[in-house]
């Protein structure tokens, strides 16, 4: 389980109205009611709720001027509730609140979930033994989500299905404008790159967005996945796009972390998977032979990756980040940038 503080400077809310609030809306909630904080969700703040009843988990936006399409909690629990009865496993949602009156912004709560979430991709806090079907389960639950039938769900508007690179190019090129603070070359080349680069494709499915090791909840002994979260960047889109994303840090070294980016021997030392063996499970999961035009799907994903924290940088500089380390990405937009358009320049050379 994420770290837990007292509620931050310039995070704090009314917390009796909204004990009020979940009163009338929480089915069986008795207070009173205790609120600490989680030390992460970089964008949406969260919140433990305890109370007479049992715990709850609050996310809301966060506090200060927000950035255009950003911050939306209102389709995270929308897509997780859709999702309730599928074999993608997700929190139980109680209520969503969109009236900004009531503690300051839009937020929705749902069930705490036990279970353990990883700091790190490597999993160092796990057995070793245990790590490998912890990745194998991690990779089949993925598989499970694209399959999911996103219009007997009722998410059939979710997103616009079709020309999904474009538009995320499109987005997250707005998102980084608005949060720049330095010209970087090797981005100023990707944005022409990658909408240039699209392999054809038609494949539409639910894709979460942010899906990492990070964003996962695990049995608290058992190799598995109780609960996906952190929902915000889910959309109608492309399949490759969240394996590539989940393949990330076997291409890059982030934020002076332990590295996946290593031989496959040493990473089966550890007891982690090979970026190959992730493909294959993938392929083996959703009845596929192979992935074309692999590698165009991790510069993507190191591209948007890098506006997403920029975006998270940018907030630290205003003030209003939702964790106390968003200062320390300075640097992590040009290194996720720089190592994209080296693997773009590698595609182009054949």
């Amino acid at each position: 389980m994420a770290e837990l503080t007292g509620v931050r400077q310039g995070h704090e809310f009314d917390e009796a109205a909204l004990a009020r609030f979940m009163a009338g809306q929480v089915k069986g909630f008795v207070g009173p009611l205790r609120v600490r904080q989680f030390d992460g969700g970089q964008s949406n703040p969260t919140f433990m709720l305890e109370a007479a009843s049992g715990r709850y988990v609050l996310r809301k936006q966060p506090p200060g001027q927000l950035l255009p399409s950003a911050h939306q909690v209102d389709r995270e629990y929308r897509v997780m509730k859709a999702l309730q009865d599928t074999p993608v496993p997700v929190p139980k949602m109680h209520a969503l609140c969109e009236d900004t009156s009531v503690i300051g912004t839009k937020f929705y709560i749902m069930e705490a979930v036990e279970g353990r979430i990883f700091a790190r991709p490597m999993m160092e806090e796990a057995p070793r033994e245990q790590r490998r079907e912890l990745w194998r389960d991690l990779v089949r639950v993925l598989a499970a989500l694209h399959a999911v039938d996103y219009k007997a769900v009722g998410l059939e508007d979710y997103g616009r299905p079709g020309n999904y690179y474009e538009r995320q190019v499109a987005r997250w090129t707005k998102q980084y404008s608005a949060a720049k603070t330095e010209h970087i070359e090797s981005m100023e080349q990707l944005l022409k790159w990658v909408p240039a680069h699209v392999p054809p494709s038609d494949d539409v499915c639910i894709a979460h967005g942010d899906y990492r090791v990070q964003n996962i909840m695990f049995h608290p002994t058992e190799p598995r996945v109780v609960a996906v979260l952190d929902w915000e960047l889910s959309t109608l889109g492309h399949p490759f796009a969240d394996l590539g994303y989940l393949c990330m840090e076997h291409n890059a070294d982030f934020y002076g972390e332990v590295s996946l980016r290593r031989p496959a021997a040493e990473l089966a030392e550890l007891g982690v998977p090979s970026q190959e063996e992730v493909v294959r499970w993938y392929c083996e999961f959703s009845g596929r032979e192979r992935i074309d035009d692999w590698e165009f799907y991790v510069a993507y994903n190191l591209f948007r990756s890098a506006a997403i924290v920029q975006g998270v940088y940018k907030r630290g500089l205003d003030g209003n980040a939702s964790s106390t380390n968003a200062l320390e990405y300075k640097d992590e937009c040009r290194a996720r940038v720089d190592r994209a358009w080296e693997i773009a320049q590698r595609l182009d050379r054949g």
